[in-house]
């Protein structure tokens, strides 16, 4: 896998092949993320377009968020973790 980390693109990660991939990609809180094992919901830059994705994260977030994808879990799910740019 090549990673490329591009902050004018943002975080994006390709793998073999030209495949887009999820983690690594920076998305936003549209729903709160309650943390604690409760979903939420972040907007990922995906395909050309923005698509909704269900989001799992180990602290609560609120709504507008800017967060980072480290996991994919399947399914339209993926966890996630604050971008903090200090």
């Amino acid at each position: 896998m090549v990673a490329t980390w591009d902050l004018g693109e943002r975080a994006l990660l390709m793998a073999e092949g030209g495949q887009d991939v999820l983690i690594g990609r920076v998305a936003h809180v549209t729903t709160s993320i309650p943390g604690g094992g409760e979903p939420g919901e972040v907007m990922i830059r995906v395909r050309g377009g923005t698509e909704a994705y269900i989001a799992y994260a180990s602290e609560p977030l609120d709504r507008g968020t800017e967060v980072v994808v480290v996991a994919d879990r399947g399914a339209r799910s993926v966890e996630v973790t604050p971008l903090n740019f200090q």
